[in-house]
């Protein structure tokens, strides 16, 4: 027991390195996902059946193959098609993780987004026209607001489920936490007890966002951020 402590205690320096990286490829995937599912979300509202085709499309590829297929055809398959066709292309390793990622991500928050803006009633929408606002004002500054609120929990939960698939960027040697995991099993051959520790930082790393986004989900609800003065003053 105590010399497997001890193995644990020698690697986490190196597994925490590692968990700086994989925060690193979430936050850069997080960010171009973000960008990506709104406008591919708003997108799939559009009355120009062409885009809404387009953006079915991609949201029914990247939902329905795996992501480690789109991490090998991204890194792998790129490269060879271009090349083949004369073009001397080559991906860094982060660079394909985050691009991967980043279009994986992208498919799922544009769902979310889609639901998002749809859950809020059409009467505003019909209000802020009758008041003059042009559809993108009406969407910036009356539907997008309301629908960020309901997006936080869905939000946070594609954010943990991408802080974890960041695992999957190992198989093109990119040394995130998982990928060093492995290589210090590779030199100590205690496997149980490093990939015991490596669990247990992913599982700190997700409590932490849980912790985070239940936070700011109470934060940017501001009937939620009111409750405890009122109890106060209730109960007084």
């Amino acid at each position: 027991m105590i010399q497997s402590l001890t193995i644990i205690l020698n690697a986490l320096p190196d597994l925490l390195l590692g968990a700086v990286v994989t925060l690193e490829i979430t936050a850069f995937s997080i960010v171009f996902g973000m960008i990506g599912g709104s406008l591919i979300g708003i997108a799939r509202l559009s009355p120009i059946v062409p885009l809404r085709f387009c953006t079915r499309a991609y949201v029914d590829f990247f939902r329905g193959t795996p992501l480690l297929v789109q991490i090998f055809m991204i890194y792998f398959g790129l490269p060879a098609l271009a090349q083949s066709i004369g073009i001397p292309l080559r991906f860094d390793r982060l660079l394909a993780a985050v691009v991967a990622l980043s279009l994986n991500c992208a498919a799922y928050i544009s769902e979310i987004v889609r639901a998002g803006i749809q859950s809020i009633e059409p009467g505003q929408a019909e209000a802020a026209n009758s008041l003059g606002m042009s559809g993108l004002q009406t969407m910036r500054y009356i539907i997008f607001p309301q629908a960020l609120r309901r997006m936080i929990p869905p939000l946070g939960n594609e954010f943990i489920t991408l802080l974890k698939d960041t695992s999957l960027v190992a198989v093109i040697g990119f040394e995130e936490l998982f990928r060093r995991g492995q290589l210090i099993v590779a030199s100590t051959y205690r496997a149980f007890e490093i990939y015991t520790a490596v669990a247990l930082v992913y599982l700190v790393l997700t409590l932490a966002s849980s912790q985070f986004f239940s936070f700011l989900e109470v934060w940017m609800n501001p009937i939620k951020r009111k409750r405890p003065s009122h109890t106060k003053l209730t109960s007084s």
